[in-house]
């Protein structure tokens, strides 16, 4: 059948599977409905289950959510970030460990200027998790539409990026320091919607590098393809012998520059990501690295939702926060 047919065509009705089996409307409900205490026998039952497979019937979401007062549907509000390796990872996760709960997950990015309706009012969400704090405002009118808010620093859910997974940029720094490189710089992506993110690690690798040398980073800026060479050899020319790279993709960019200078990596510049992004391993050399538990986080938040949709205690262990070093060729 063409989509168009398709579109047209009448949708199946428990009452249609009925009539087709000669069959009462509530014995068919009670069948399709899964509705407990009803004395069907497992013919019967077979029946309504292959006809309806048959005739192409399913289930009125809208109608079951009414019946039911559940939606089944969970709703990741992101942040205006970048989805990068680490991010899918957690959300991949978290929608196969829902999945097998029976519940869909759904994402949305709230903008600021956005005029569609928001997805807590059109899809009835029973939960709503927040990977950022919620404003006020914010946080009362998705409640006000009967979801489960999950947000950072309220009630029940810790922050999606917990604590316990910022110390990546401690472990790189540390190992550029075992490698024997002393003048470290920081290399951030330019893009301003990670700007929270950025300063968090850079922070951390600033204040690793004072306790490990007693001197500051010896550089620190945002680095694109495009100012990326004359950048590597300005640091170079400063003596920085080791790079510290927000992430797998912002090494790759230093790494391309100084390759294509001539500079030999690690002899002369070491540099390390973060996140283990599959990208790590296939670059030429192989790009050093560290590795957080994202899939973890993930499924540990889909845990948190199903105890709140249930009513259930939260699960008091979630992930290792253990950060780990991957140690390729740029080290």
């Amino acid at each position: 059948m063409s989509p168009q047919a398709q579109r047209g065509a009448k949708r199946v009705t428990a009452a249609d599977v009925a009539r087709s089996l000669g069959l009462s409307r509530a014995t068919v409900g009670f069948v399709l409905n899964n509705t407990p205490g009803q004395t069907i026998s497992d013919a019967t039952r077979r029946r309504v289950l292959e006809e309806a497979e048959r005739l192409g019937y399913r289930p009125h979401t809208a109608a079951r959510t009414l019946a039911s007062g559940r939606s089944r549907i969970v709703l990741l509000v992101l942040p205006d970030w970048p989805l990068d390796h680490s991010m899918r990872a957690n959300i991949d996760e978290a929608s196969v460990a829902l999945d097998r709960a029976g519940y869909s997950l759904v994402t949305t990015t709230p903008h600021p200027d956005g005029q569609a309706v928001p997805l807590w009012e059109s899809l009835r969400p029973d939960v709503v998790i927040s990977y950022a704090p919620m404003p006020d405002a914010l946080h009362e009118a998705v409640a006000a539409s009967g979801a489960i808010v999950l947000a950072p620093g309220r009630g029940r859910f810790a922050a999606a990026h917990d604590e316990r997974f910022a110390g990546g940029p401690r472990v790189q720094v540390e190992h550029l320091i075992e490698r024997g490189r002393r003048r470290i710089a920081f290399a951030a992506p330019d893009d301003p919607r990670l700007a929270d993110l950025v300063m968090q690690r850079r922070s951390l690798a600033a204040a690793t590098v004072a306790a490990s040398t007693g001197s500051p980073l010896a550089a620190d800026a945002a680095i694109t393809p495009v100012t990326a060479p004359d950048m590597i050899a300005d640091w170079l020319s400063r003596g920085i012998d080791g790079i510290v790279a927000y992430n797998d993709d912002v090494a790759a960019i230093a790494l391309s520059a100084a390759l294509r200078q001539g500079v030999a990596v690690p002899d002369r510049l070491a540099i390390i990501g973060h996140d283990d992004s599959p990208l790590a391993g296939l670059l030429v050399p192989s790009l050093s690295t560290v590795r957080v538990d994202a899939a973890g986080l993930g499924r540990y938040l889909a845990q948190v939702a199903l105890a709140a949709v249930e009513g259930a205690e939260t699960p008091s262990a979630g992930p290792s926060g253990d950060v780990h070093l991957v140690q390729r060729e740029t080290t």
